[in-house]
């Protein structure tokens, strides 16, 4: 049975339709979507495979089809049709991924928006300081030496801050963060906790001030499909929902040096009363024996101070262990 070529054209432009549309719902390549704005990415990333899937079926089915329809018959040492160019279908092939392209830059745009990316009052002539009080739009910390001086008019804010719905209203937790190589500190000045895990209520708005001790680091968590640079010398913001609870990592997904790949952390997602508990448990005034929050010098320990978090590990006790250390020390005789 012979069917018309546009009707064939016709059946295989639905076929691919459905299958790349189909494909982008269900490509199941991303992790767990943890806050509003990863649902908004996802919607944007899945727009993006259901076009790329497409595309790939169109192009490589027309590739397998000509090397099946075209290919050299036995005998046939003649050579092909002068063919110089198509100019319609070179219009075509140029002007469809073009319009492609500025489609998905301007859904894209809109999206960056939406979660709070896009400030533009937070340049010009206003100060960046004064105005994120106002709005939480990111924050543009000064050079050392240079509190008091008006930033540029160029200099531009730089994170994701509050969304437009949200614009002008202060987030429900801030945690200031700080990378070095190669950890994450986070400071909770207002529950008087500094912990190297990130911790918060789920439901509630969290914003991150993150900037960096030493080299730039990208604080990462692609649950929340959510990265943000952190800058020596500037302060940039993250400012999101997180309504799963659960752990995820928190990784450093800019190339900071020999150990960058250990740089790694996890992100805990409480219940609000399970949050209350663990700021209870961490917070200085809760700490009435004055022991350091995250580390010690160990040179400030005595040897049994020192093994005393591992001794229940190995099995053992402090007070074995110093009975070793008196045998270790005594001469022996003889030898």
């Amino acid at each position: 049975m012979n069917i018309p070529s546009s009707i064939l054209t016709l059946l295989v432009g639905i076929a691919i339709t459905l299958i790349s549309l189909w494909y982008g719902q269900n490509n199941g390549l991303l992790p767990v979507a943890a806050s509003p704005e990863a649902a908004e990415v996802d919607r944007l990333f899945n727009l993006m495979m259901t076009i790329a899937f497409g595309l790939v079926l169109l192009v490589e089915g027309a590739l397998v089809v000509s090397l099946i329809r075209f290919r050299r018959r036995p005998g046939d040492d003649t050579d092909g049709p002068p063919v110089h160019g198509n100019i319609p279908l070179e219009i075509v092939w140029t002007a469809i991924p073009a319009a492609i392209v500025l489609a998905i830059g301007i859904y894209s745009f809109e999206i960056y928006n939406q979660m709070g990316g896009l400030d533009p009052m937070a340049s010009g002539s206003h100060s960046m300081q004064a105005h994120a009080k106002l709005s939480g739009a990111a924050i543009a910390a000064p050079l050392p030496g240079e509190e008091d001086s008006t930033p540029s008019p160029k200099q531009l804010a730089l994170g994701i801050g509050a969304s437009p719905e949200e614009m002008g209203s202060p987030a429900d937790l801030t945690v200031n963060v700080n990378g070095l190589q190669y950890a994450w500190i986070f400071n909770y000045e207002d529950l008087g906790v500094i912990s190297g895990e990130l911790h918060m209520p789920v439901g509630q708005e969290v914003q991150l001030n993150i900037t960096a001790q030493d080299v730039i680091h990208a604080l990462w968590v692609p649950e929340l499909r959510l990265k943000q640079d952190a800058i020596p010398g500037r302060t940039t913001q993250l400012r999101f929902t997180a309504n799963k609870p659960g752990t995820y990592n928190v990784v450093c997904a800019e190339l900071c040096g020999g150990y960058h790949g250990s740089m790694r952390t996890t992100m805990v997602v409480h219940t609000p009363e399970e949050f209350e508990t663990w700021v209870s448990e961490n917070s200085f005034a809760n700490n009435p024996d004055g022991q350091p929050a995250l580390a010690q010098n160990p040179a400030e320990l005595s040897e049994a101070e020192y093994l005393a978090p591992y001794a229940a590990e190995v099995g053992v006790d402090v007070d074995a262990i110093a009975h070793l250390k008196h045998h270790a020390q005594t001469p022996v005789v003889g030898l």
